[in-house]
């Protein structure tokens, strides 16, 4: 392969909800909040409208423009500034892009992430995340948290009416158990899940299992958000293969499972074009069985 490319290749296409064939290799915009000084990873506030918004325009656009057509947001980071962005980036793009976006998060204050599966609250939320992102109907909604003082039908039941009244086309759930994700689809058809997975953090391996059982897209988050100096092998395998163990991990990802879809997050043109070029590193079996500790 060659590290410069930026083209995704066809052979990374899943079928989101049956219908959506969207690229392997998505983009979260996360990160896409607060100032260069203040994004300390997965540590970082997402609690402000970024300071460098035309940078951040220029990485959407250019992973849209080289082939990316998902991106994900959610109403929560920079209390909606996040899907403000993702609207302003995509006005200009002239061909289909599939959105995600999440509700059911409270932000009181720039540390918290408090979940709030009130019904009504969901359905407000689904309104507001409809006008910042300038859409009529938003291609994949997940509830962002699972929020244990209501019963996960209602707040499920409450996502699937904006299906029912086209305001949603799929739904996802994100941070869940397979018991969870279960008693969801027990409700409505579930078309993602979306947990904290990657190379070195693999505590969702019954999560990834279970959504491939069921045809259902995995999207990890904080795909390559780890010390590579804390996992020598990953290194060893990119120094042989001439690229950097944040594409080895993401080119892992791909190989787990067919159904996973890896949203790595950039503010950086140049780690959005080595993560792209991850689409095109295939591991060899003996390099999945060195990678497989």
């Amino acid at each position: 392969m060659t590290t410069q490319s930026t083209v995704l290749t066809d052979r990374t296409t899943y079928p989101l909800g049956g219908d959506l064939a969207v690229r392997r290799l998505g983009l979260g915009t996360m990160r896409h909040a607060d100032g260069p000084t203040v994004r300390r990873g997965v540590t970082a506030p997402v609690w402000e409208p970024p300071t460098d918004r035309a940078e951040l325009l220029e990485v959407i656009r250019t992973a849209v423009g080289s082939g990316v057509d998902l991106v994900d947001t959610a109403d929560a980071y920079a209390l909606g500034a996040g899907e403000e962005l993702v609207a302003e980036a995509l006005s200009t793009v002239d061909r289909p892009v599939v959105v995600a976006t999440k509700v059911g998060v409270l932000r009181p204050r720039p540390d918290a992430w408090v979940p709030l599966g009130h019904p009504d609250y969901l359905r407000q939320q689904v309104e507001l995340s409809l006008r910042r992102l300038r859409r009529e109907t938003i291609d994949l909604l997940y509830l962002h948290r699972v929020d244990e003082n209501f019963p996960i039908a209602d707040q499920v039941g409450a996502l699937a009416e904006a299906v029912a009244e086209g305001k949603v086309r799929h739904l996802g759930l994100s941070d869940v158990s397979v018991a969870q994700l279960d008693a969801a689809r027990a409700v409505a058809p579930i078309a993602a899940v979306q947990n904290h997975y990657s190379y070195a953090t693999r505590g969702h391996d019954a999560v990834v299992d279970r959504t491939q059982e069921l045809g259902i897209a995995f999207v990890p988050f904080f795909p390559v958000s780890f010390d590579p100096a804390a996992r020598p092998e990953l290194g060893a395998v990119a120094h042989a293969r001439g690229v950097t163990p944040q594409q080895v991990a993401l080119a892992w990802l791909l190989q787990r499972s067919p159904n996973v879809i890896p949203i790595p997050g950039t503010t950086s043109l140049r780690h959005l074009a080595q993560n792209m070029a991850a689409a095109d590193l295939v591991l060899t079996d003996g390099e999945m069985a060195q990678l497989a500790g």
